[in-house]
């Protein structure tokens, strides 16, 4: 740990960087970190349209000294060069608690080797048995539902309706456990990740939890236990296989018995049978693969309930496209059955960009963190000794309007397509919302 004297002298030249509004004496930007969510990202928002691609000063007084960045050329440089830019500390000690050594704590070659078998997962192989089997499998139920919803007159949580999905899907084909929306584990497991949520704005976390952290401290246990099952029903799992060669069939339940489990038996593979550190991993990409696209989904829906033109364009898309292939858009789901590979992205550019449009406007991560390994310089000039924090917000960038044009605050999917209509593709430092 640095002598407050050597660290002063050290960030001097980050102090020469200039500072954002609601600056105050010693506080320095810490009371803005203790606003409301909303309020905070509004902050950043702020910030980015007074400085644009400029860096900026930040202090907050649980964080060593450093700066902001909107510039996709900095940040590009950050993706670029992991080694010297880790999650630190401020990040590993408020998440520990719920991820231990999972992939958003990781760094190196165990982040590395927890990519790869997040990879090894997602492939094309895997990918088509969800899109094709185990997807229309649980969608089927849940347009049931919302039908029999909609012909009461009741109201719907789509919130709750696409984490139910998400759960269904992650739990038979990540882990090969039965998950619900509303099971003890989820309910625990979202109080623990909005009580991690809330110490990177409380600076005295580590105080107040001892007076009201008692709830947050049974969904942990809870959570832990979980991941203990989990782990543990894979070994057992990868047991019986070994013991006896698994048969293969055609039919679409054969199909998804292949693939059920197939995350955390990638995770095993690449880990080891460090029981804690594949429960850690396995818990991490829950959160990815669950909440984060529950959410993507959710905010696209409501924006495009707002927007009925784009809502009518998706449509149409997707009735030409079926046209194209001699298929009735009616009988969808009833009298005929498709593949994903007719709804391949490609093929419904307009689709994808409403999708991406809801992701700039609501990234599921808005801001991210990290720590100097080592002294270093960006490419605007901006100098950065160690230890110092570099901090971007992904709902200030996405709202950037030197980038994304003076309408940048609103929902316009066709900014992602061509003159002639072809998807457009971005950088992930220009938009970086897939990464971690």
């Amino acid at each position: 740990m640095w002598s407050r004297a050597k660290r002063c002298s050290a960030l001097s030249h980050v102090w020469t960087y200039r500072k954002p509004p609601d600056t105050l004496p010693i506080a320095g930007n810490g009371l803005v970190f203790i606003q409301d969510r909303q309020k905070l990202f509004s902050w950043f928002v702020k910030c980015e349209r007074q400085f644009g691609l400029e860096t900026f000063q930040i202090t907050v007084p649980t964080l060593h000294p450093g700066v902001v960045i909107n510039d996709p050329s900095n940040l590009d440089y950050v993706f670029k060069n992991e080694g010297i830019f880790s999650k630190g500390d401020f990040v590993k000690q408020r998440s520990w608690d719920l991820f231990g050594n999972g992939i958003i704590n990781a760094d190196g070659d165990l982040w590395k080797a927890q990519r790869k078998a997040g990879s090894h997962f997602l492939s094309s192989s895997n990918l088509r048995v969800l899109t094709d089997v185990a997807l229309p499998r649980y969608l089927s139920r849940t347009v049931a539902h919302l039908e029999s919803r909609g012909n009461d007159g009741g109201t719907v949580d789509l919130q709750l309706v696409f984490h139910e999905i998400t759960s269904l899907l992650m739990g038979r084909m990540a882990y090969d456990m039965e998950m619900h929306a509303d099971d003890d584990f989820t309910m625990a497991f979202e109080h623990a990740s909005g009580g991690v949520t809330e110490r990177f704005q409380n600076p005295l976390w580590f105080i107040t939890e001892i007076f009201t952290g008692s709830r947050f401290r049974k969904s942990l246990a809870i959570v832990r236990k979980f991941g203990q099952g989990i782990v543990s029903n894979a070994m057992d799992d990868q047991q019986k296989s070994s013991e006896n060669s698994a048969v293969l069939d055609d039919t679409d339940g054969g199909r998804l018995d292949t693939v059920s489990g197939s995350l955390i038996q990638s995770l095993l593979a690449a880990l080891g049978s460090q029981r804690k550190l594949v429960a850690d991993a396995a818990l991490t990409f829950l959160t990815a693969g669950r909440d984060t696209t529950a959410q993507a989904l959710t905010w696209c829906l409501y924006l495009l309930m707002q927007n009925r033109s784009a809502t009518e364009k998706i449509r149409s898309e997707a009735k030409e496209l079926l046209k194209s292939k001699g298929l009735d858009f009616q009988q969808l789901g009833n009298d005929i059955d498709t593949t994903s590979a007719i709804f391949a992205p490609s093929s419904l550019p307009y689709t994808m960009a409403a999708f991406y449009e809801a992701l700039r406007l609501y990234p599921p991560i808005p801001f991210e963190i990290r720590e100097c390994e080592r002294a270093t310089t960006l490419p605007d000039g901006t100098f950065l000794p160690e230890k110092a924090i570099i901090v971007w917000s992904l709902w200030a960038m996405n709202r950037s309007k030197r980038i994304w044009s003076e309408d940048a605050d609103d929902f316009r999917p066709e900014r992602w397509l061509t003159e002639d209509g072809k998807l457009i593709n971005k950088s992930p430092s220009e938009f970086p919302v897939f990464c971690q």
